[in-house]
């Protein structure tokens, strides 16, 4: 319990980090409240006093009733335009703090280490980033437009309402913490139950994202039927969840309001025995009853406040796990430059596993000369792409150095190292715009002529050039509406364009049809002249001119030489060679 309390008052102190810069505008707020709520307040004196207008014995006083309307019409006005300020106020701050919050989890997002992604489903980082902060937003909205006006509305009330008679004034006070325990009771429960909620949810958002993503292969093994079950399970804990969460929460307006009506029935009660009395008028009694009424009814407010606030805790919870979560160790400020690297690489006795039980790398070392073809070869998990994932610091070495020209890349920026690598993987990745614009990431300064040139020399040109608004066709997420074969083209062609000194090529042409991919090839052989090249391929046929082969297995490597004194060893690569053309 005392570990769930401080947690909820990180998050609380964390929040109010994100209210600081807004504090003008919050004391604007609460100037607004104070003069929405005296306004109000003043309206049942106003009133009041007129029916004693036409109560009195033996006469009644239009004249006085007139001028009692005309105040009455005026604070109306004013009451109006205080509200409508208020709740501008309120819409900014809220509004301003929930980009705030965006905008830092999205930029904290491209700090983290590599190893938060992998190890986090994709749904439910969206769900935080989305969802959850839209629930935090509809939390402060009503906390600031009904948590100040409640607060300042209590005060004022009790300060009138002892004015005008202070014995039904201690009545009301007396049966108060009845309406405050029953709304603390059930707010204590809440909060669990919405946070259970929004993980749920976030765990709903990462299956149905999951599901969409894999529909092909979904329909394709028939797997609909245990989809559709998984989603099933995760959407009834979801709907349990939220019913217990909402059941809760609905019990604290019914359970103040009968609290609130039995103050409402003692004073009206009360009362009209002190009118019988001569301590009150008729019209001092309707100004009691209607602060009475205007007294409890901000704890209805409140409590539901409460709750809305819980919810809105336990999701920004959520969001600031991930703000408060590690960042990857940051670039030293001393880093040396990489200009005009030349593509020598040395790594010296590496050591890496994703996760302490399951070892993986285990002292690696490999020299590379400058313009060098390295090929990567061996089974499934042995370490190919961990590898990869290390020369681009993706991933840093638990042991051992990488150094690039005889820098330690720990020692460098990453922008500086990864500037210096052309990368293509098996898995495409095109932005939503225009084909111009996919292929000019990789060189944003870059003519048409250039993109002209890259593009006929990996043979990306003559689909393009078919498309219906060839370079200018914008295309959709992902490549949405290209075949994985030419969204790759358009990878390959946005490497060429930007010509790096060093190059990994990932399974780089396994969508490709054999006649492109031979003529890629040749692409490739011009593209890696002179430059220090890393190829991880399993169709042993497109590394054959290779200067070396580096075979992995369970981390380590096993074997290294030309394609032609692997086969001649008759070891673990000619094994792997002839069962492709056996």
């Amino acid at each position: 319990m005392s570990q769930k309390r401080s947690k909820r008052s990180d998050t609380f102190r964390m929040l109010m980090n994100y209210l600081k810069p807004h504090m003008p505008f919050v004391c604007l707020s609460v100037l607004m409240a104070a003069c929405t709520v005296a306004l109000t307040l003043y309206l049942p004196v106003i009133f009041g006093y007129g029916v004693d207008c036409i109560t009195g014995p033996g006469a009644v006083d239009l004249d006085g009733l007139k001028g009692y309307l005309m105040k009455g019409a005026i604070a109306l006005v004013a009451t109006a335009f205080t509200q409508w300020l208020l709740n501008l106020c309120n819409n900014r701050i809220t509004f301003h703090v929930t980009r705030d919050i965006r905008n830092d989890a999205m930029e904290q997002l491209e700090k983290l280490p590599l190893k938060y992604i992998d190890s986090h489903a994709y749904g439910d980082i969206v769900s935080r980033i989305i969802a959850d902060v839209d629930q935090l937003a509809d939390g402060l909205l009503m906390g600031f437009t009904q948590l100040f006006t409640g607060v300042i509305t209590i005060l004022g009330t009790l300060v009138f309402m002892f004015t005008i008679n202070g014995w039904i004034a201690l009545l009301v006070v007396a049966l108060t913490p009845v309406s405050l325990l029953v709304a603390r009771f059930i707010a204590t429960r809440t909060y669990s139950m919405f946070q259970l909620q929004s993980s749920t949810r976030g765990e709903e958002t990462a299956l149905v994202q999951e599901m969409i993503e894999g529909q092909k292969v979904i329909q394709l093994m028939n797997y609909q039927d245990e989809s559709q079950d998984a989603f099933k399970e995760v959407n009834e804990r979801l709907r349990d969840c939220s019913l217990k969460a909402v059941f809760y929460s609905s019990i604290t307006n019914p359970a103040t309001r009968f609290v609130n009506n039995l103050v409402y029935a003692a004073v009206a009660l009360t009362g009209a025995l002190t009118i019988l009395g001569g301590g009150l008028t008729v019209g001092e009694l309707v100004i009691f009853l209607s602060y009475a009424n205007q007294y409890t009814k901000p704890f209805n407010e409140i409590s539901g406040v409460i709750t809305e606030l819980q919810n809105a805790l336990a999701c920004a919870g959520r969001i600031f796990e991930i703000l408060e979560e590690e960042p990857q160790t940051p670039d030293p400020a001393d880093a040396k430059p990489l200009d005009h690297a030349e593509g020598s690489i040395d790594i010296e006795g590496v050591w890496f596993s994703y996760t302490p039980e399951q070892k993986l790398i285990e002292d690696f070392s490999l020299k590379v000369k400058p313009g060098q073809r390295v090929a990567i070869v061996g089974p499934t998990g042995c370490g190919k792409t961990t590898l990869i994932n290390l020369l681009m610091r993706f991933y840093d070495p638990q042991k051992g150095t990488i150094a690039v020209d005889g820098t330690n890349t720990l020692e460098m920026t990453r922008k500086d190292l990864r500037s210096a690598y052309g990368m293509v993987l098996q898995e495409t990745w095109l932005k939503s715009g225009t084909i111009l614009e996919n292929i000019k990431m990789g060189k944003p300064d870059a003519t048409m002529e250039e993109v002209l040139e890259a593009a006929k020399a990996v043979h990306s040109y003559e689909f393009i050039r078919r498309m219906p608004e060839g370079f200018d066709t914008v295309i959709g997420e992902d490549g949405g509406g290209l075949s994985q074969g030419q969204k790759q083209l358009l990878c390959i062609t946005r490497v060429m364009i930007a010509l790096p000194p060093m190059l990994i090529l990932d399974e780089a042409t396994s969508s490709i049809d054999t006649r492109t991919e031979l003529q890629i090839q040749n692409a490739f052989a011009k593209l890696m002249e002179g430059r220090t090249s890393f190829i991880v391929a399993h169709r042993l046929s497109t590394i054959q001119n290779a200067d070396i082969i580096l075979v992995m297995k369970d981390g380590h490597i096993v074997e290294q030489g030309t394609h032609e004194e692997l086969l001649k060893q008759g070891a673990f690569y000619a094994k792997l060679y002839n069962s492709q053309f056996a």
